[in-house]
């Protein structure tokens, strides 16, 4: 989740639908300008005994993001309601790392412009976390969820909103606290050019974005137990919160633009104001209310108050549909998982939208679909994975193969080379080894723990740890 860095300068306040589609319109840049963010979690654990460590605790995530001082980063804290301030944060010229509500960590990568460099810059966070885990006594593991660990098992982590959407998250949904306490995941984002081309690839992340889940897949263990999915990452997010999570319908609608998604925003109902000088604490509980009656000054916890482009912003962030739309396009549908899946996401994603053959030819193979296919294979997938079927015939891995085929295209048409003289397509190779097999990382996992692990789910600390 991102980590707020505003000054009150230049904070203008919004009030009409102009002030609230600009984010977007400000996000259009030319071709030349397109650039990768790819974002990665991973799960912390002590090495000793593979317990989740609290903030507090010596050697616990508050040491742990201290000590990536050494590599030149910087410290972002938070003035809690005890009036004390905490690290919540990380700055440096490679992003942010940030903490998400369990301790997970992320790395926020820096908008890069080719994937040698995003897979470099993610190289680089490796070995600084390495480093200091060595330090503080920390391990990292790539999955999507925790396989062995019970909600109770887990911390909080000292952060304002976190504290406010803990306590609505079950007021909403049954599995909103494992969302945020027991999952990993990867993501990317990417530009656009103009407001059509963003509706093209937002319609292209979405139709697409259960083929991801099923590549992607890696949370096949709840609890020291199968638990029945390849992905249950994914299926927690359908039981999390039905106002602001899914695969919006109205994206694939005749006149679907900025001012449809600001009018989806508006009808998410809110978390939080953030007040850095709040007696309280930075946070304000707003959770449940209106951005309407924000606009209108009518915000009961902060009544008469209108709101800033950083409110807005703010608000944006807590929208998690399956891809996501702020000054950029987030796709949001992948599991945690080790150092080569991290660049295959990124890699599957640049080479279908940003080369237009691919993204006209991604966009044939799904236009089809009816939005109740869609969503029955949003339904399906976090079970089945690439057994799915499809609408009209054939199943995810037949899908997968074609779509592979033109991301690969599509990133051999970028040309972005690196010193060896290779091309971005190289990044795509775990995925074909996902279609070589017919195997997601999740059957995988499934097949060593009914046979080499011999159910001894303890073993995935040393397979599945970077």
């Amino acid at each position: 989740m991102s980590t707020r860095q505003v000054s009150k300068d230049n904070d203008p306040v919004i009030e009409t639908m102009s002030d609230l589609i600009a984010p977007m319109q400000r996000g259009e840049k030319p071709k030349d300008q397109w650039r990768i963010g790819t974002e990665h979690e991973k799960f912390v654990y002590c090495t000793k005994d593979h317990h989740a460590p609290s903030y507090e605790e010596p050697g616990g995530i508050r040491d742990l993001l201290l000590a990536l001082r050494e590599f030149g980063w910087t410290p972002v804290e938070e003035t809690g309601a005890d009036g004390v301030k905490r690290v919540i944060a990380m700055s440096g010229a490679d992003g942010t790392v940030s903490l998400e509500p369990a301790g997970q960590l992320e790395l926020s990568g820096a908008p890069l412009e080719n994937l040698h460099e995003t897979c470099n810059e993610t190289g680089r966070h490796l070995e600084q976390v390495k480093a200091v885990g060595k330090k503080t006594g920390s391990g990292f593991l790539g999955m999507g969820m925790w396989p062995d660990k019970t909600r109770a098992d887990l911390p909080l982590m000292p952060k304002g909103r976190y504290k406010i959407m803990v306590e609505h998250m079950p007021k909403v949904g049954s599995l909103g606290l494992d969302m945020m306490l027991r999952t990993c995941t990867i993501q990317v984002n990417l530009d656009y050019s103009s407001e059509a081309d963003m509706v093209q690839k937002f319609r292209v992340g979405l139709a697409l974005q259960p083929l991801a889940t099923a590549l992607f897949a890696n949370s096949p263990f709840t609890e020291n137990k199968l638990n029945g999915f390849e992905s249950y990452r994914s299926h927690i997010w359908s039981d999390t919160d039905p106002q602001r999570t899914g695969m919006l319908p109205f994206v694939f609608e005749d006149g679907f633009g900025y001012e449809r998604y600001a009018e989806y925003m508006l009808d998410v109902p809110m978390y939080f104001v953030s007040r850095p000088d709040a007696p309280k604490g930075e946070y304000i509980n707003a959770a449940g209310l209106s951005f309407r009656d924000f606009l209108k000054g009518e915000l009961s916890v902060l009544p008469g108050e209108k709101p800033t482009a950083s409110d807005w912003n703010d608000h944006m962030s807590t929208a998690f549909p399956e891809v996501r739309l702020k000054s950029f396009l987030e796709m949001r549908g992948a599991d945690g998982g080790p150092w080569n899946r991290i660049c295959a996401l990124p890699a599957f994603w640049v080479g279908l939208l940003y080369d237009q053959n691919a993204l006209d030819a991604a966009w044939d193979r799904v236009k089809h679909w009816t939005m109740e296919e869609r969503e029955e294979l949003r339904n399906a997938v976090p079970k089945h994975g690439l057994s799915t079927p499809l609408p009209r015939g054939g199943n995810m891995l037949d899908l997968a193969s074609e779509i592979l085929d033109i991301a690969s295209a599509g990133l051999t048409a970028r040309g972005r080379l690196n010193s060896s003289g290779d091309n971005e397509s190289g990044f795509l190779d775990p995925l074909r080894e996902v279609v070589a097999t017919g195997k997601s990382p999740a059957a995988q996992l499934i097949d060593r723990y009914h046979n080499e692990w011999n159910g001894d789910l303890s073993r995935i600390y040393d397979e599945m740890s970077f």
